[in-house]
């Protein structure tokens, strides 16, 4: 029925205007994030698991660095454990030099004098190998008792560093000289059990550090698998959403046109009065 009190057709036109607008500004913003998921509104289930992922990323991205860390404590600590290693062996050699028939007390208080200083350096090095203020071979620092890393998602996931001491009476060579050659052969034997201390705690770290180097593997693997799956739920398909906005932009460019026409519809109805 033809009126001009009440204009239908300019409401219906206009009802469709606002609602493809909106869907048309919605578009607009999905393509200029990248993001699928606005509000929780477009995807709630999916807004949880990707917010969800979300978390799990950032925390083993901060593993991943916990991991690079624990492997740079070990390398420090392997460092210097071969540095005394390599002590160890020149001692073991002035212990030898000492035991030989030529070389009399003049002589030995000389190969002494050298065995004394190295074995001030093993205590030196077992006092001052630290990592960030913390000691890492003196027996007396955290990781004498075992220092964890936090490697997962989980505060469970960890993984604890433990390094022995060995200074020289952790070695069991605070003490020893070559003075005489009883002295020197008691010092060798003494030399033999720190080397092979010596070994084992290298064996130890070594153990860590391929531990640390699989579980950060792990960890990478991980991340971009969680990034690949945070990805298809959230990001936005950037050609269905081309699509979709121009559809989109035809129809609101069809509603004003409708609407236009809708409202010149009550001047024509006039012409019947005239």
């Amino acid at each position: 029925m033809p009126v001009i009190s009440t204009n239908t057709a300019a409401n219906t036109a206009l009802r469709y205007l606002n609602a493809n607008s909106a869907a048309q500004s919605a578009s607009v913003a999905k393509l200029s994030s990248g993001q699928r998921i606005q509000s929780a509104r477009d995807d709630a289930a999916g807004l949880a698991t990707s917010t969800n992922i979300a978390a799990d990323v950032v925390v083993l991205e901060q593993a991943s660095i916990n991991a690079q860390q624990g492997t740079a404590v070990l390398q420090t600590a392997d460092g210097a454990l071969s540095q005394i290693s390599d002590i160890l062996q020149r001692m073991k050699s002035l212990t030898a030099q000492s035991q030989t028939g030529s070389v009399d007390d003049d002589g030995r208080a000389n190969i002494d004098a050298e065995y004394q200083q190295l074995l001030e350096e093993v205590g030196d090095i077992a006092t001052s190998t630290n990592f960030n203020g913390s000691t890492l071979l003196d027996g007396a620092g955290d990781y004498s008792t075992g220092v964890s890393f936090l490697l997962g998602t989980s505060s469970t996931d960890v993984l604890t560093v433990t390094i022995d001491g060995v200074t020289a009476s952790d070695l069991g060579i605070d003490g020893t000289d070559v003075t005489s050659a009883d002295n020197a052969a008691t010092a060798m034997d003494a030399i033999d059990g720190a080397i092979n201390s010596i070994s084992t705690s290298r064996a130890n770290v070594g153990a860590s550090l391929s531990r640390f180097d699989y579980r950060a593997s792990v960890i990478d693997t991980s991340l971009e698998n969680l990034e690949a799956a945070k990805s298809a739920i959230s990001d936005v398909d950037l050609a269905s959403e081309q699509t979709n906005y121009t559809t989109l932009s035809t129809l609101t460019q069809a509603a004003i046109a409708a609407l236009s026409q809708a409202n010149s519809m009550s001047q024509s109805l006039l012409k019947l009065l005239q």
